[in-house]
């Protein structure tokens, strides 16, 4: 299934978890992928691979937060391919804190990131998304969705992004974009792994964020993602589309 031909597309966070496979899916299916990551080895190492398996893609690095450089990644993937076709706006932090211990300056890189950067990106592509008749996806979680414990600052950034998708979904719809947000729970990445609970953490409430399922690979999330991104999904706008293995049902 080639949905992507001649299409181009923008993946931030594509260096690992899901905004990684969702970029490799999308080349998988013939789109030209620019991958963004602040991380350029791990960036440059994803597109090496596209490109062995005959996929086509481009790496740059860059950091979210930062206005310039987010101006900067729109224009380069613009001077590169010639337009945009479609966002997969992936990249973030995951931050679990005992809400009285939440130091001010975490709130702020987690919301600096997560919600910001989300919509730095967002403003940034969105004249080349109106001459495509583009789409963005965005990355909410079902922490935006339900009480997340010891995660105030993320759900509070999740929560965000995805009352601002649902806007620019409204907002631009009769101008040819799409928006939406997957909404993951109980996927196993990098970046859950490696969580760092607080020391008074109740894990107890850890039933709160475990699917019915078990937790499964970044794959299950990016084949969502392709198809809110492709043709498949023209109808869809303004969703937050849960792939939480039954947690929140």
């Amino acid at each position: 299934m080639q949905r992507f031909t001649d299409k181009v597309i923008l993946v931030t966070g594509a260096a690992s978890g899901i905004g990684r496979a969702a970029a490799e899916r999308l080349a998988i299916e013939g789109g030209s992928v620019f991958c963004t990551d602040i991380n350029q080895l791990a960036v440059d190492e994803l597109v090496k691979g596209i490109g062995d398996k005959g996929g086509i893609a481009t790496a740059y690095a860059f950091d979210i937060s930062n206005e310039e450089q987010v101006n900067a990644c729109v224009q380069a993937c613009i001077d590169h391919y010639g337009k945009l076709d479609a966002v997969v706006n992936m990249a973030g932090i995951l931050s679990f804190d005992s809400t009285h211990e939440l130091a001010l300056s975490k709130w702020q890189r987690v919301i600096d990131i997560n919600l910001t950067g989300t919509f730095l990106l967002c403003k940034a592509v969105l004249p080349h998304l109106i001459a495509t008749q583009g789409s963005i996806t965005n990355a909410a979680s079902t922490a935006a969705l339900s009480g997340l414990p010891s995660g105030a600052v993320y759900s509070a950034t999740k929560g965000g992004v995805l009352a601002m998708t649902r806007s620019i979904a409204v907002e631009y719809a009769k101008r040819g974009v799409r928006a939406n947000c997957v909404c993951p729970g109980d996927i196993s990445t990098n970046m859950t792994d490696g969580i760092d609970f607080p020391k008074d953490f109740d894990f107890d409430l850890i039933g709160r964020i475990s699917s019915l399922t078990g937790p499964r690979s970044p794959e299950v999330v990016a084949g969502l993602i392709a198809m809110l991104a492709s043709e498949d999904g023209i109808h869809i706008t303004g969703e937050d589309i849960r792939v939480d293995g039954g947690t929140l049902s």
